[in-house]
């Protein structure tokens, strides 16, 4: 099984080596350490992990909350290890070769590059910010003006509902069921990406909110993609949820 591991510790030599010890002691294979943050004498490090099936995570928890200094942000199912940001430009290289499928190819690749469960392309109405909140039970059925889901990949959730994502920008936010999204605007026609981590409830592990470079990584994702879709994004007007499968 693949876990991803968040952690906050000093930012300090042996700091580091310290926690990839007790991963290897609890039974961890670590498969990639990704560094998020490095700020006022603390980073925060995203460890891909290999985990023994038939192991209690409590074993993992214990052995972290054990060491100084170190606190355990979140541990969650990864579908794959993270790509790194040299696959960014591969991606936008894909959207740009065949832009009539440009959305729907930022959309599935999404989950991997940012180890989520799934991430979908919502088209928010002009009034909805307007509005006390209301919202249909169903948002991947457009009634009434509400949000409706342009596109969702493979891993999402049916029906699939969305939280609110007003107002309209770059961030991470919990939605009632606490699932973690991160949003981002592509600046046309009320279009929004979700990307989203649940928690693994059969192994009562909590995933951690999105880190503030991720939702970077996002935006400019988005935004590139904006650039080069162009127009067409004022076209994603209509949901085709309801015919995938």
């Amino acid at each position: 099984m693949l876990l991803r591991v968040r952690v906050t510790l000093p930012d300090r030599p042996g700091a580091l080596g310290q926690v990839a010890r007790t991963l290897g002691v609890a039974g961890a294979d670590i498969v990639q350490v990704v560094v998020l943050e490095r700020l006022g004498g603390r980073a925060v490090d995203d460890f891909t992990v290999v985990w023994p099936g038939a192991s209690r995570v409590e074993r993992l928890r214990a052995g972290l909350a054990a060491i100084p200094g170190v606190h355990l942000d979140g541990i969650w199912r990864a579908i794959g290890a993270p790509v790194s940001g040299g696959h960014d430009a591969e991606l936008l290289a894909q959207v740009a070769a065949n832009p009539a499928d440009g959305l729907s190819t930022l959309v599935d690749a999404m989950p991997g590059l940012l180890a989520a469960d799934w991430a979908a392309a919502a088209v928010v109405p002009a009034d909805w910010a307007a509005r006390s909140g209301a919202r249909a039970p169903d948002a991947s059925v457009p009634t009434g003006g509400e949000p409706a889901v342009a596109y969702a990949s493979w891993r999402a959730p049916t029906p699939l509902r969305l939280p609110e994502v007003t107002p309209l920008r770059a961030r991470p936010l919990t939605g009632p069921d606490g699932v973690r999204y991160a949003v981002a605007p592509f600046g046309r026609a009320g279009l929004v990406l979700m990307v989203a981590r649940a928690d693994t409830d059969d192994l009562d592990l909590p995933a951690p909110v999105f880190h503030v470079t991720e939702v970077d990584r996002i935006s400019q994702l988005v935004r590139a993609a904006a650039v080069i879709l162009g127009d067409r994004l004022d076209l994603v007007t209509a949901p085709p949820l309801a015919s995938r499968t």
